[in-house]
């Protein structure tokens, strides 16, 4: 697994993933927002599975590596 998730992107899908995984455990926000521990792991780790399959990077480092 090469990490395709940059950054930015990293930050902004942890910020995403764990506002809507809190407000879904509060009962705030309805069922969907458990939806967020996607973006929260693919933060987490750095990959993201569609981004592999739509052929994006967000990484420089990674498409540094490539050339």
């Amino acid at each position: 697994m090469k990490m395709n998730v940059g950054l930015i992107d990293k930050v902004l899908r942890i910020i995403i993933g764990a506002v809507l995984t809190i407000l879904a455990a509060a009962g705030i926000f309805t069922p969907w927002g458990w939806i967020g521990i996607i973006p929260l792991a693919t933060g987490v780790i750095g990959w993201c599975p569609a981004y592999q399959i739509l052929g994006l990077n967000t990484c420089p480092l990674t498409r540094n590596k490539e050339k």
